[in-house]
């Protein structure tokens, strides 16, 4: 169960952090990220198993497979980017975290640019 190695995984390192706060605070940061570098390596087969059957959905409906990468992109973009605000609010910085989530949104928005666009096509050629 993957579950339970991510939670054993996640506790393992609560435990490690709050002895190490005691004695070196500095070095939470880096168990911090080693745990969450290694929960994302627990759930990359997954992240590969997800993908393959939409892109397999995707096929058998004839959806632009173009469009369908751009919405991988922007939902690994989203993950990775709440990994790193995350961090960034762990460690105390706070103002770091808001300008990685206003970035993230802003390359978000400009992904779906495409699709949004060909979704009005849609519409404009549905109406009279």
């Amino acid at each position: 169960m993957e579950v339970i190695r991510i939670i054993g995984i996640a506790l393992i390192g609560l435990i490690i952090i709050i002895i190490l706060k005691q004695y070196k605070p500095e070095f939470s940061i880096y168990i911090s990220l080693l745990v969450g570098v290694l929960i994302l390596l627990l759930i990359t087969d997954k992240l590969t198993g997800i993908i393959n059957l939409l892109q397999s959905i995707a096929n058998k409906a004839s959806i632009n497979s173009e469009f369908l990468s751009l919405l991988i992109k922007m939902t690994g973009i989203a993950f990775l980017s709440e990994f790193a605000v995350s961090i960034c609010k762990d460690s105390g910085e706070g103002a770091i975290a808001s300008k990685i989530e206003i970035g993230t949104k802003i390359i978000i928005i400009s992904m779906s640019i495409p699709i949004i666009s060909s979704l009005l096509e849609i519409i404009l050629k549905v109406l009279p």
